[in-house]
């Protein structure tokens, strides 16, 4: 295969494992659907499911501390684009287009500038801040 189209199903395949745990997943899961939609047809409702199966499986993960080997669900979903642009040549400007929409989302995610924080606590009070994910024990 093109060492082009092989580098942009990796960057396809990345993008679309990144937004699996974002709020833009819906968007990138009916792209991912829509693309096999039009040049796999007969494959479409089986990706929807894997791909419906392989987000749980991820956030599942990262919720009980368990994290998926999101590298190898990358390489996974690289190869069935790649499969998908051997088996339609067509289907590059499609992939391009949707992928373009999906780093869009992720942009949309990102967290940029930084964050600047104040709290004042009195008497017996607590403060808890953090820029994104924290986690709380106390004895």
């Amino acid at each position: 295969m093109d060492p082009q189209l092989a580098a942009l199903s990796a960057g396809a395949s990345s993008t679309l494992v990144t937004l699996m745990v974002t709020d833009g997943w819906q968007q990138a899961r009916d792209g991912a659907v829509r693309l096999w939609r039009q040049f796999r047809p007969e494959r479409a409702e089986g990706v929807a499911a894997d791909l419906d199966t392989a987000r749980a499986a991820v956030v599942q993960g990262r919720a009980v501390g368990a994290p998926v080997d999101e590298a190898a669900l990358r390489g996974e979903w690289a190869y069935r684009i790649v499969e998908l642009l051997a088996a339609q040549p067509d289907a590059e400007a499609a992939l391009r287009a949707v992928l373009a929409d999906w780093e869009a989302a992720a942009r949309g995610q990102a967290v940029s500038g930084g964050i600047h924080q104040d709290a004042r606590a009195t008497g017996s009070g607590r403060v808890y801040q953090a820029g994104r994910d924290q986690h709380i024990t106390e004895r």
